[in-house]
């Protein structure tokens, strides 16, 4: 069973406090970050930050879907930790500043792959699918903060 990691980052016109307050908003923002790959979203306790538990599926490709429920974290000033209850998937945001008014977000997610030819397959196909996926929730949070 290898490691599988997926990582995507974008820099965005935004102060890393607004950023970092826009991806920790569970109960709102958050939501209205997520691709359509995402559905069945829930705030189960909490909902800003640390402490938080929320739940969603995630539908990385027509026949792979995973039931997310999801504890966050604040390890660190300017990071999210959101590691899964149903899962070894554990995604990290980090939110730095990136000169003048601008700030960059990274988002990894690691997880313990298949064995075999099938984690070959996942560890080759998985990160490029959920890079995409990434890539339009970091559009999103772009648009939502960059107003």
């Amino acid at each position: 069973m290898a490691q599988v990691e997926a990582t995507t980052e974008r820099v965005v016109t935004a102060k890393p406090d607004d950023v970092f307050d826009a991806l920790a908003d569970y109960n709102d923002t958050r939501q209205k970050l997520l691709p359509e790959h995402f559905s069945e979203y829930e705030v189960r306790e909490g909902g800003d930050g640390e402490g938080t538990v929320v739940h969603w599926k995630l539908q990385a490709t027509s026949k792979r879907v995973r039931d997310c429920l999801l504890d966050v974290s604040e390890p660190t000033e300017g990071e999210l930790v959101e590691k899964d209850r149903n899962s070894s998937m554990v995604t990290t945001w980090r939110v730095t500043p990136a000169g003048e008014g601008k700030t960059r977000v990274v988002v990894s997610t690691v997880w313990n792959g298949a064995g075999g030819i099938g984690g070959f397959f996942e560890k080759t196909f998985a990160p490029k699918g959920l890079g995409r996926i990434y890539d339009v929730l970091l559009a999103n949070l772009a648009t939502e903060v960059e107003k």
